[in-house]
């Protein structure tokens, strides 16, 4: 027995000895980026244990950032049983401008004008806002620093006051209200790991709807002002890879919300939750198939300010500027993207899509979603203009044409992938 004692910490000591250690993170190409930051969320550091898959799983968390492009890793020997370590840093341009151009249903001009910063102070802290022009004005502020406090802690804070032009539906026929939300939001932003994130926070915001014109109802009120607290919780679970305009892998987004109404209506209080289910994967050496499947599902079935929209912008190319409303949601976008051109920076990507997807109306009920009615079907082609340098530099024009019962077809143009 004490032989097989001194045989084991021989072995023991003999496999430590073996052990590769890092004796330095070192960090390359990297000009705004801090080199300590890139630090901080790596698991990669001095006096660990060499280990290629926490390296990869490092790259891959960088590959992910706004404020790089690309990464990739060396590893040199530094001296007996230890190692150098480089992170190679491409970075994208992050100070980005935006401008969005459109019609409104009434055929009204209507823009969005934008300035965001994806890398302040050189933490990968975003800041920013926007203004816009859709017959009314409106507005944004957003900060959202995902490693503020350490590899695991961030925070999110945003304002808005937002106002448009919405259709309301109800007893088959429609009315314009003027609708203003103005919302105060604070999130806490917690990585459980490599795959596993959460947010967690409260909203707390104003709807205030008067009405313009169209149909009226008795129990539709004409003019409306609630003050609302919204609970709310995202879990997204990430296991994309990116390099460059390609992507690979799957992701879950889970947006689950209670809103309370604080007002003399007395308003119900009502669940609200959806997910998106993503998955990509490269096909040959140009080609990419992308694919989205979005769940939702509100408990307040009985309001005519439905909250899932059907909207060219949000989930079917072609079809309108929210042409209707819904309780709940079943939507499939699937697209193939192939690379056409590609020169240093710049990449051309062609793409064929389809959008399918079929909402249950206020106050009806699952079976809405196999009326003919409710169901749209949009198939199309679209173009991908990218800068591979510029976070999200990506200007897309889709071409949708519908080809279910009263269907229509259009131009949508956008700053970024679809989905």
């Amino acid at each position: 027995m004490k032989y097989l004692v001194i045989l084991f910490f021989l072995v023991a000591y003999i496999s430590n000895a073996q052990e590769y250690k890092v004796a330095d993170l070192k960090i390359q190409g990297n000009k705004k980026l801090k080199s300590s930051f890139v630090k901080k969320i790596s698991k990669t550091r001095t006096g660990v244990v060499l280990d290629s898959s926490m390296i990869e799983a490092d790259i891959k968390l960088l590959k992910r950032l706004p404020s790089i492009a690309h990464a990739y890793y060396q590893v040199f020997p530094a001296g007996e049983n230890t190692y150098n370590v480089f992170y190679n840093i491409e970075e994208n341009f992050t100070i980005i401008p935006s401008a969005n151009v459109y019609t409104t249903n009434d055929d009204e001009f209507a823009y969005r004008l934008g300035l965001y910063e994806f890398n302040l102070f050189g933490q990968n802290i975003t800041f920013g806002g926007f203004y816009q022009k859709d017959i009314y004005d409106s507005y944004a502020l957003n900060f959202r620093a995902p490693f503020l406090f350490s590899r695991r802690f961030g925070l999110a804070v945003n304002y808005q006051d937002l106002t448009t032009q919405e259709p309301v539906f109800f007893d088959n026929t429609t009315a314009d209200y003027k609708y203003n939300n103005e919302s105060f939001e604070v999130l806490g932003l917690f990585q459980l790991n490599f795959t596993n994130r959460f947010e967690l926070g409260l909203n707390y915001f104003t709807e205030d709807y008067e009405y313009k014109f169209g149909a009226t109802n008795p129990n539709v009120p004409q003019e409306l002002r609630v003050h609302k607290l919204l609970y709310k919780l995202i879990y997204e679970y990430n296991n994309l890879n990116y390099d460059y305009q390609y992507v690979e892998g799957f992701r879950s987004i889970l947006n689950f919300q209670y809103v309370t109404s604080r007002n003399e209506a007395q308003l119900p209080d009502f669940l609200i939750g959806w997910n998106d289910f993503q998955f990509f994967k490269r096909l040959g050496k140009r080609g990419n198939w992308a694919n989205r499947l979005r769940l939702g599902l509100a408990t307040n079935n009985d309001t005519p300010f439905a909250p899932f929209a059907v909207d060219n912008n949000l989930n079917i190319r072609g079809v309108g500027n929210t042409i209707d409303r819904g309780t709940a949601a079943i939507v499939l976008n699937t697209e193939y993207r192939h690379t056409l051109y590609e020169k240093g920076w710049f990449s051309l990507q062609g793409n064929a899509f389809l959008d399918a997807g079929s909402w249950r109306n206020p106050g009806g009920d699952f079976g809405d979603f196999g009326d003919t009615q409710n169901l749209r079907v949009y198939p199309g082609l679209g173009l991908r203009f990218i800068h591979k340098k510029i976070f999200n530099a990506i200007f897309r024009i889709d071409y949708g044409f519908g080809v279910t019962d009263n269907s229509t077809q259009g131009l949508v143009f956008g700053i970024g992938q679809y989905f």
